[in-house]
């Protein structure tokens, strides 16, 4: 999961991933008689192991987390959403969906990351309805040896391996099709993992963008980030405003063994379900909160807590069903952006109201892929798409002009925005009067 903009410095590396099955590392993986606990430990164990060094973007690492991933999902057999690779007898399906992840650096060209993302399809068992989708995903990256992004840079090049940040999250989406693939919902399930999370979601902000299934027919996603620490039964869960009926599933869902939830009414927020929200798809986010370890070279394996990871992946099962089993599509809602998820530094400082595209980075201005209900930016005009390339007078060239720009200014201050608009990029000028948050 990632709260800060993107300012990582990796290597673009190409690694060639083959599609060709090779040995899991454990026989637990494809053995059924294992329960989720020790399947889920056996794929936190092996994503977080010192030997992928942290699965940063760009990196063998995640290359190798990335086929592991494709090969778990040979072996459950999901439908592939690419050409089968033509490697010979005895290759898996092609999950692997490579993509060029454009990484903003400030003071530096966008950086060119060649990585995947992996997907694959539950069909659902409703004639009619196995025609439409319940995106399930997580991204697989994590920090790698960077300190850029860490929390604890007196650590330099440890390797930070992203146990709770995000094996965890990856590991109950692969419980979750385990479970699934037994017993299939009648809408189809696409399973997902992300790479560049870190980055600024660009995995997700990329298949968003490139579904291998068409918009139209998506019902809702469902991500899952940092879910294995949970504690004293606490879990927070991004989007229960996003559709009419989400809080009530929700909530039905939790009657079984239940958690305490604290719902968050907003689709907007820092993990890969917000480039979902922005294509005005239904969201839940899942997620047991930060720690000590957060972003540092100490989330390990170790700490997991199984048993609570099994509770999130019950729950989540339990909401999938209902979601994937309704004879009616969900309602979509648009929900006022909240302060956990604005790109606004603090609740004293002037407010905007727009989302930034965190995968865009042109160099040439700020994309934004929404705007806050009732915000300043929405009232001025602004909509999803519009690259802003000058703020108040400064010009914008990437996230890190944008927020600087914002920043400059106070609550009642009327500034001009220039924005280049659709695909002819016309040249728009607006004016936009800056608030406090939820004035």
């Amino acid at each position: 999961m990632t709260f800060n903009s993107p300012r990582a410095t990796a290597l673009a590396v190409l690694v060639a991933v083959g599609a060709c099955r090779t040995a899991a590392p454990s026989a637990s993986i494809t053995s059924r008689a294992v329960p989720d606990s020790i399947r889920i430990r056996d794929d936190i164990g092996y994503l977080a192991s010192d030997r992928l060094e942290g699965r940063r973007t760009g990196t063998a690492g995640n290359d190798s987390a990335a086929a592991y991933i494709a090969r778990r999902y040979a072996a459950l057999r999901l439908d592939p959403t690419a050409a089968t690779a033509s490697c010979g007898r005895g290759c898996a399906p092609a999950y692997l969906l490579p993509f060029t992840a454009r990484e903003a650096v400030r003071g530096e060209p966008p950086r060119e990351l060649r990585t995947q993302n992996i997907a694959g399809i539950i069909r659902g068992s409703d004639r009619t309805l196995a025609q439409e989708f319940v995106v399930v995903g997580a991204h697989f990256d994590h920090l790698g040896r960077s300190a850029v992004g860490a929390l604890d840079p007196d650590a330099k090049d440890a390797i930070r391996n992203g146990a709770d940040d995000n094996a965890s999250g990856s590991a109950v989406v692969l419980a979750l099709a385990r479970r699934l693939t037994q017993h299939p919902t009648k809408r189809s399930i696409l399973i997902a993992h992300f790479s560049g999370e870190e980055q600024g979601l660009l995995g997700s902000a990329w298949l968003a963008d490139h579904l291998p299934v068409p918009l139209a027919q998506v019902d809702a996603m469902m991500n899952f980030d940092m879910v294995g620490r949970l504690r004293d039964d606490k879990l927070i869960v991004y989007g229960v405003a996003t559709a009419a009926e989400m809080q009530g599933i929700l909530d039905s869902a939790n009657s079984v063994s239940p958690l305490k939830i604290s719902g968050v009414g907003d689709g907007f927020g820092p993990s890969d379900h917000s480039s979902f929200y922005a294509k005005d798809l239904p969201v839940l986010h899942f997620f047991t909160d930060v720690h000590a370890d957060y972003h540092r070279a100490t989330d390990d394996a170790d700490k997991i807590n199984l048993g609570g990871t099994v509770r999130v992946v019950d729950l989540a099962e339990r909401v999938i069903r209902s979601i994937a089993d309704r004879p009616a599509r969900l309602t979509f809602t648009k929900v006022a952006t909240t302060a956990r998820a604005s790109s606004t530094p603090s609740t004293g400082s002037a407010y905007f109201g727009s989302i930034p595209d965190m995968g865009s980075a042109d160099g040439d201005g700020m994309r934004i892929s929404g705007v806050s209900p009732g915000g300043p930016a929405e009232k001025a005009g602004l909509k999803g798409g519009d690259l802003i390339v000058e703020f108040g007078g400064k010009p914008i060239k990437d996230i890190y002009d944008y927020t600087d720009a914002i920043g400059a200014f106070k609550p009642g201050d009327e500034v001009t925005v220039v924005v280049l608009r659709g695909p002819n990029r016309d040249r728009v000028v607006l004016k936009v009067t800056l608030t406090t948050r939820g004035s």
